[in-house]
């Protein structure tokens, strides 16, 4: 980000828009409800429920947790995943503070 936007650009709206576009693809959507409202889930579950590739599905799986969303735990040879109920709550504060909810 240019440093004159950075004076402007405060660290709610940065995490609104790191959220929002991890969010922004119907596949993350799908994960985020699905382990949302389960304790985790193993990475290998995810593949018999989702219809697409391994690689795909690691993809979507990394931009979800790069921005803070869900947090893995690697137990060999699977990874668990599971909603990282901090930044899910802030998402969901966040969110309905832009769109006045």
């Amino acid at each position: 980000m240019r440093d004159d936007l950075k004076k402007i650009i405060g660290a709610d709206q940065e995490a609104t828009s790191r959220f929002a576009k991890a969010m922004g693809h119907p596949i993350r959507l799908y994960i985020l409800d699905l382990l949302a409202n389960q304790s985790c889930c193993y990475s290998g579950d995810l593949t018999e429920v989702l219809p697409i590739a391994k690689s795909t599905l690691s993809q979507h799986l990394k931009e979800l947790k790069d921005a803070g969303l869900i947090q893995g735990e690697i137990e060999a040879p699977k990874i668990r995943y599971c909603i990282n109920r901090k930044n899910w709550e802030r998402a969901q504060i966040l969110f309905k503070k832009y769109l006045k909810i």
